[in-house]
C-alpha cells in the first residue's frame, strides 16, 4: 500500500471526493430551500 491509501486526512484522493460530495449536496440544500422559502440564503441568515 501506498502512503495515500494508508491515510485518510489531508488533501487525499479521498478527502477531495467527499469534500465534492458534501459541497454539492449542501449547494442544492441551499437551491431548495430557497425555492421553498422565497428567500435567498443571505436572507435566511440574516445577513440582508
Amino acid at each position: 500500500m501506498t502512503q495515500e491509501q494508508d491515510t485518510k486526512f489531508g488533501l487525499t484522493k479521498f478527502a477531495e471526493t467527499w469534500n465534492g460530495r458534501l459541497a454539492m449536496l449542501g449547494f442544492a440544500i441551499g437551491l431548495a430551500t430557497e425555492l421553498m422559502t422565497g428567500q435567498g440564503i443571505l436572507h435566511q441568515v440574516g445577513l440582508m
